[in-house]
């Protein structure tokens, strides 16, 4: 077969998911690629057509060892008949447990045919300036892992006869699945003294958590602490205070430091 079309589908709070993804598509060589960004509110209500014989890469972030719940169900209104679909997952180098499994089982659902998976890092969440956690992963060598990635896909897929060949794609993990973001009710503060009401942290929330007035108001029930809204604040504004958080991100930082590799299945690297 060959692949003609590749369409990446994607949620990304942090951008390191849809990094990882157009690193792996540039690597097909493929010209004609199409994002379909689910990361933001007025993303998952786009209409998407049912797909049939494009190239597919599905990517989510990694929260708890599991799926973000909000990237499920904007993933469930995509409706495919055995399109090849590559299976993609971004953790904080501590573990993505039984995130990718849970993501192939949910692409067979949807009428995918994952053909190859991978476990990439990228910048946790939480990680900060001061308490770093994979600080600016995915870096120059996991771009060019994703690449060699995307290059080795695209040589399995032009051998294939087509898209609804048996493959058996072993993905590590158990079922039922274990672990998922621990219940707390928290979110980012606004330093008021630091803040411009500028609205970036409304714009990039992919939960619509956050609005702007004459100042910023978070529904914290809404907030998945994806810290998409710190990360992107021009002036350091918006910010963890919660004890817990911090104690957290300590934890990572102490125990999560030495560097992981990306793992793939599917593929010999």
């Amino acid at each position: 077969m060959k692949v003609k079309q590749v369409k990446l589908i994607y949620f990304s709070p942090t951008g390191t998911t849809q990094k990882v993804l157009e690193s792996i598509a540039k690597g097909t060589t493929v010209k004609d690629v199409e994002h379909i960004n689910l990361t933001l509110p007025e993303g998952a209500r786009q209409t998407i057509p049912p797909f049939s014989d494009e190239l597919v890469i599905i990517g989510a972030p990694v929260y708890g060892g599991r799926l973000p719940v909000d990237a499920i169900n904007r993933f469930k209104q995509l409706k495919a008949s055995k399109t090849l679909a590559i299976i993609i997952v971004v953790y904080g180098n501590r573990e993505y447990e039984d995130s990718l499994l849970e993501l192939k089982n949910l692409a067979i659902e949807l009428g995918f045919n994952p053909v190859a998976g991978g476990a990439f890092i990228g910048e946790h969440s939480f990680a900060t300036e001061d308490v770093p956690i994979a600080n600016g992963r995915p870096d120059s060598m996991d771009v060019q892992k994703a690449m060699d990635f995307g290059s080795k896909i695209r040589d399995k897929v032009t051998a294939l006869q087509s898209s609804d060949a048996q493959i058996d794609l072993e993905i590590p993990g158990r079922f039922p699945y274990e672990g998922g973001v621990r219940a707390m009710t928290v979110s980012p503060v606004t330093k008021e003294d630091t803040c411009t009401v500028c609205g970036t942290c409304a714009s990039v929330c992919p939960t619509a958590a956050i609005s702007i007035n004459d100042s910023v108001t978070t529904k914290i029930e809404l907030c998945i602490r994806c810290s998409a809204c710190v990360k992107n604040c021009p002036t350091g504004a918006r910010v963890w205070e919660d004890s817990m958080m911090k104690k957290i991100t300590n934890w990572l930082n102490e125990n999560c430091s030495t560097r992981k590799e990306p793992q793939v299945f599917g593929i010999d690297m």
